[in-house]
């Protein structure tokens, strides 16, 4: 094999390992949604209090992706990208298999920190490791794959969800995990992290992000044109059924189908908003377009009566194709800041933009006291829309830009 095929190869192999690592991520963002009802109630926990419950163990897997995505970041700069996608995995998979066999609710809180504490890692060290390994005009091809690829595991775990008991949903992503730890051992290092010099530069110092006006402020732009994607799944996917009812829609509505059509729409975005990205060659043109879409179809959403639930589903495909600008997203993260700064940036950024879903959520309620659900989701959406909008204009155009440089 020449060197040329060889060099493919690993590539080819490189890409592929870290899509499977974020399809297992999403596998599992989705999975447990769907396995929350089905396991409390067969831990004896009933009625009202699946809701309280329910939003506890997301809240301590949701407090696990911040703090995880924080240590992983760093590690990721410190030691390797490559720790950072073993680690991750390794600890996710054991947490998942772990998640199969409580039968209480604290030990089910701690698995589910400890599960959200690993998948953290997997997004942000697969782009960063995909960016500096492509070439400067192929690395948005590399990093669509690795969005739709992983957008594709909410679909298996709706299957999973839907078919299986739930246990054996957990071990399944466990075991998902522990192939994927196989196929890691077969790529490579980031070449651009190891030839960095080493004596006087701060590798993965978190607080450095916060000691420079400019770099905070690059920073900040990079996690806000990430909020009306949550904006989007959290407030009006999630919440359909109920806003149905309020829009006026001609027949029942359900909730599941909605995500479904919705997902399905990411990862479509997800592969047109990399593609545009690469033959208009600007980064900012594509993000403008999708964040436009999605206006557009929040501002549709919120103000027709009497649709159809077909064409409230088409319309849930279609907020889903102008938010999946995420892998866009993440990859100007990653290209916004040098190598020693790169996978903290990358990791922490999509975690905080997951991390301000409560945020999100608390203002929607907070409002709908006052405003409705109509009224409150033209207040917050507005709010997501607007700071994206402003972030975007301030932030620099990254589209072939040479990563070879250090903060």
């Amino acid at each position: 094999m020449s060197e040329t095929s060889k060099f493919r190869s690993i590539l080819n192999l490189t890409v592929l390992v870290a899509s499977l690592g974020y399809f297992v991520d999403m596998f599992d963002l989705l999975l447990f949604p769907i396995l929350r009802q089905p396991s409390l109630t067969d831990l004896g926990i009933l009625g009202d209090a699946q809701v309280r419950v329910g939003i506890q163990l997301l809240n301590f897997q949701m407090l696990g992706m911040l703090l995880g995505g924080i240590f992983w970041g760093v590690l990721g700069d410190k030691k390797g990208r490559l720790s950072t996608l073993f680690g991750s995995i390794a600890l996710y998979s054991v947490a998942n298999i772990a998640n199969a066999f409580v039968h209480g609710i604290p030990s089910y809180m701690f698995w589910r920190f400890l599960a959200g504490f690993g998948l953290a890692g997997e997004l942000g060290a697969a782009v960063t490791l995909v960016s500096e390994i492509l070439p400067k005009d192929l690395r948005g091809y590399g990093t669509t794959i690795v969005a739709a690829v992983g957008i594709f595991g909410t679909v298996v775990a709706g299957f999973v969800g839907k078919y299986l008991p739930w246990r054996s949903g957990y071990l399944i992503g466990g075991v998902l995990g522990l192939l994927l730890l196989v196929l890691r051992f077969k790529i490579r290092e980031s070449a651009m992290f190891q030839n960095q010099p080493r004596e006087g530069i701060s590798r993965g110092n978190f607080l450095q992000l916060f000691t420079n006006r400019e770099r905070l402020a690059r920073y900040l732009r990079c996690i806000l044109i990430g909020l009306p994607t949550w904006f989007v799944v959290a407030i009006l996917i999630t919440l359909s059924p109920e806003f149905a009812s309020r829009i006026h829609v001609t027949g029942p509505v359900a909730a599941g189908t909605t995500v479904v059509f919705c997902y399905s729409g990411i990862t479509a975005g997800s592969l047109l908003s990399g593609f545009l990205s690469q033959i208009w060659g600007s980064r900012k043109k594509v993000v403008l377009l999708f964040l436009g879409m999605g206006l557009a179809g929040t501002t549709a959403y919120l103000s027709l009566r009497g649709l159809s639930p077909v064409l409230l589903y088409l319309l849930a495909g279609f907020l889903g194709l102008a938010v999946g600008y995420w892998a866009v997203f993440v990859t100007i993260a990653a290209e916004q800041f040098g190598t020693n700064l790169r996978s903290t940036v990358a990791t922490t950024v999509p975690n905080f933009v997951r991390g301000a879903v409560p945020l999100i959520t608390w203002s929607f309620l907070l409002l709908k006291s006052r405003l409705g659900y109509i009224g409150s989701a033209w207040v917050v959406g507005g709010a997501c829309f607007a700071l994206a909008l402003v972030s975007l204009w301030g932030l620099q155009e990254t589209h072939g830009r040479d990563l070879d440089f250090l903060e």
